[in-house]
C-alpha cells in the first residue's frame, strides 16, 4: 500500500454568531467550508463545541439555559453532519466537524466530533476524558478510540482535553495514525496553552502531525462557550529537517479566519528512524511501556 507523502490542513480560528434561524447557520458554515477548500487544503479542521452555536437559532430561553442548549443541539446533530456531508463531496475536501454533545445508547450526552470524507463516509471519534466543567454538565466519557484510513492518510482525533493525555495519542499512532486532529475550546490563555503544549508534546514522542484548531472571541448568550482565547495551528517534532522550534503555521491569538499549511509525511517516517532523536521507537525504553496502550477501532472512509 503506498502512503501519502504529504498533507494540506487549514485549521480553524472560529468565532461564533448570534444567528436567526438555522438556514443562517447553514450559509455561514458553507462560506467557511467554501474558503477553507480554497486555501489548497485537503482537510479542514473545526474547533471543539463548534456546535453549540446553533443553540443562538432558538433564542434565548435555548440559549440561555444549558441543559437546553445540550438538547437542541443533540438532536440537531444528523442534521448537521450531513450539511457537511454534502459540502465536503461538493469541495472535495475531508472536514472535521465542530464537536458537539449527542446521546449515545444509553441516552447519555458524550461530546463527539465527525470526521468526514468526500465520498460520504462518516467516522465518529468520542471525547474520551472529560474536563470538570464537562461532567457538571452531565457530559459522560466516550465508548472508544478510533482510527480513520482516508485517501490522506490514517488520522486519529484528540477532542481537546484528551491530547493532554499520551497513551490517547500512542494508542493511535500505533494504529498506523500519521496525523492527530486537534479539535479545542478554552475560556482562558491558560487552557490554550495547556492544550498547545499537550499537541506539541505528542507530536515529539511520537513523530507525526498535531493540528490544533481553537475557538475565540466571547460569546455572551450562551453559559456554555461565554468566553474563549485560543489559536490555531500546526505541530511536528522540532528536528532541523522539519523545524527548529516544531511550529509549521500558527495564527494570531483571538482572530477569526483558517491557518493553513502542509505537514511532509515522508519526512516524519524519516525522522522516527533517523532523526536527531528516536522518541518514537525510545518509547518502549520507559518502564511499564509494554504494559501500556489501549484498544483502538480501526474504522475505513476511503
Amino acid at each position: 500500500m503506498s502512503l501519502p507523502s504529504s498533507i494540506k490542513i487549514a485549521s480553524a480560528q472560529y468565532g461564533f454568531d448570534r444567528l436567526a434561524n438555522l438556514d443562517e447557520w447553514e450559509a455561514k458554515i458553507s462560506r467557511w467550508v467554501e474558503q477553507g477548500a480554497a486555501t489548497g487544503a485537503e482537510l479542514l479542521l473545526f474547533p471543539e463545541y463548534a456546535a453549540i452555536e446553533l443553540a443562538g437559532c432558538f433564542g434565548g430561553e435555548v440559549s440561555g439555559d444549558l441543559q437546553k442548549t445540550l438538547e437542541c443541539v443533540a438532536e440537531l446533530a444528523e442534521w448537521r453532519v450531513q450539511l457537511h456531508v454534502t459540502l465536503a463531496e461538493k469541495h472535495n475536501v475531508h472536514i472535521l466537524v465542530g464537536s458537539g454533545p449527542v446521546k449515545n445508547d444509553e441516552g447519555h450526552f458524550v461530546n463527539a466530533a465527525q470526521l468526514v470524507a468526500p465520498n460520504g463516509s462518516v467516522g465518529v471519534q468520542e471525547k474520551m476524558i472529560m474536563t470538570p466543567f464537562e461532567k457538571e454538565w452531565g457530559v459522560e466519557s466516550g465508548a472508544q478510540l478510533r482510527v480513520f484510513d482516508t485517501s490522506l492518510g490514517r488520522i486519529g482525533v484528540l477532542i481537546c482535553y484528551d491530547c493532554e493525555f499520551p497513551l490517547l495519542a500512542r494508542a493511535m499512532v500505533e494504529a498506523g495514525a500519521e496525523v492527530l486532529l486537534v479539535p479545542s475550546c478554552t475560556e482562558k490563555e491558560t487552557g490554550f496553552n495547556r492544550v498547545k503544549i499537550g499537541a506539541q508534546a505528542r507530536a515529539l514522542e511520537n513523530g507525526v502531525v498535531t493540528v490544533q484548531s481553537a475557538t475565540v472571541g466571547d460569546v455572551p448568550w450562551s453559559p456554555a462557550i461565554d468566553y474563549n482565547y485560543g489559536v490555531a495551528g500546526i505541530y511536528v517534532p522540532p528536528e532541523e529537517s522539519i523545524s527548529a522550534d516544531g511550529v509549521l503555521f500558527e495564527g494570531s491569538s483571538n482572530e477569526v479566519g483558517w491557518v493553513n499549511g502542509g505537514g511532509d509525511l515522508t519526512a516524519l517516517r524519516k525522522l522516527r528512524d533517523h532523526g536527531e532523536m528516536r522518541n518514537y521507537h525510545d518509547w518502549s525504553v520507559q518502564p511499564g511501556a509494554g504494559e501500556l496502550g489501549g484498544d483502538v477501532d480501526f474504522i475505513t472512509l476511503k
